[in-house]
């Protein structure tokens, strides 16, 4: 019987975001002594405690120079408060604004980004402006030698320039990891990701970047390209369970390499007891996270053992694995219920056949919602009673 496609667990890489340098808003803005742009400036600058404040100094000069050729920095300082209250969709609007006239700068990208993650968007503007990113950093964080400055102090305003826009590259590469898994279309997926590679070719995540291939691959039944990127993600992370849990389970179920798959699920199972606890993810978040992957592999090694004795009706082994992962694997409808299904068919399968065992497994099935609901429900009907 031909497996269908799962989605294994897909835990992110990236935990929580990095912390960011001070950011210079509106850098190329030249204001004039008292001028309307110069008591703005004071005004929000010198309420920072008070976001309301800075607010209504804002909508008063929008109101009185809407057409002022400053408002690029208004929408960009009305992007930062707004995210600075959580209130992403306003600052998204104001920022892209600024997008819209081709206005950019980091602090503007990076605020951008704040406030698309917190809102989840993963809009074909949010993916722009990460693209864009490395262009603007680099540009942003090339200093000027300053007139009289030693070559040692003019040594550390490069390093600190270049530790900065390793800080904001960084964020645009987290920002990245976090909406990906948002976008529902695989095409979409994979053409972010080829864009996003072309635009961060020394990126530190490549383990990361070809597991995400590997998702959109395997969406797209492109077993070829799920192969090729599967294992180049191994190769760049060979200690991760997540990716070895995945890969094994997507060969599992293509019936395909099953030596291969067998021994990644068994590494995963090693490593999941010593992975590290972020500090942002609960305790209880992280043992449930480290049970859906042991499931995960308990359930490729079934299926594995299902498919080497599928000829002699010895399903034991396979039997052992599913109940150990179907412990495993409650409080997540679709995992269970998979593994519960294929439970109730080793049962089934193996010589002399366990119709009471099988039904046992394939009720519980059919009682959770998951996509395995009705076939649970349509092979139920076919036990004996």
């Amino acid at each position: 019987m031909r497996n269908r496609l799962i989605a294994a667990a897909v835990l992110l890489f990236c935990w929580g975001a990095l912390p960011l340098a001070a950011q210079q808003p509106c850098p190329t803005l030249s204001v004039v002594v008292n001028s309307p742009e110069d008591q703005l400036l004071l005004a929000v600058n010198g309420a920072t405690d008070s976001p309301q404040d800075q607010i209504a100094a804002l909508d008063k000069y929008a109101s009185e120079h809407a057409d002022a050729p400053a408002m690029t920095c208004v929408n960009e300082y009305y992007t930062a408060i707004y995210v600075k209250q959580n209130q992403f969709d306003k600052a998204i609007s104001y920022g892209e604004k600024d997008l819209a006239a081709n206005y950019q700068d980091v602090n503007l990208f990076v605020n951008l980004m704040k406030a698309y993650v917190g809102a989840g968007k993963a809009t074909d503007n949010a993916f722009t402006v990460i693209n864009k990113a490395p262009d603007q950093i680099k540009a942003e964080s090339t200093p000027a030698r300053p007139s009289g400055t030693s070559d040692a102090d003019y040594q550390k305003l490069q390093a600190d320039a270049a530790e900065t826009a390793k800080q904001f590259s960084g964020y645009m590469e987290y920002a990245f990891f976090e909406l990906l898994p948002r976008v529902t279309d695989a095409n979409k997926r994979v053409q972010y990701l080829d864009a996003f590679a072309k635009a961060y070719p020394d990126s530190p995540n490549t383990g990361q970047l070809y597991f995400q291939y590997l998702v959109a691959y395997s969406a797209l039944n492109n077993p070829a390209k799920a192969n090729e990127y599967g294992e180049k993600a191994i190769a760049a992370d060979p200690n991760n369970p997540t990716t070895l849990s995945m890969v094994a389970d997507d060969y599992a179920n293509r019936h395909v390499n099953l030596d291969k798959a067998e021994s990644y699920a068994r590494k995963a199972l090693d490593l999941v007891p010593s992975m590290k606890k972020p500090d942002s993810v609960s305790d209880a978040d992280f043992h449930t996270q480290q049970n859906l992957l042991m499931a995960t592999a308990h359930f490729t090694l079934g299926s594995i053992a299902q498919q080497r004795g599928a000829a002699t009706h010895r399903l034991a082994a396979a039997i052992k694995e599913f109940k150990t992962a179907a412990e495993l694997a409650k409080g997540n409808p679709e995992l269970e219920g998979r593994t519960l299904f294929y439970l109730g068919y080793a049962y089934e399968s193996q010589a002399p056949a366990d119709h009471h065992g099988a039904r046992a497994a394939l009720t519980e099935a059919s009682q959770l919602q998951s996509p395995w609901q009705g076939e649970a429900q349509k092979l139920l009907a076919k036990i004996p009673q």
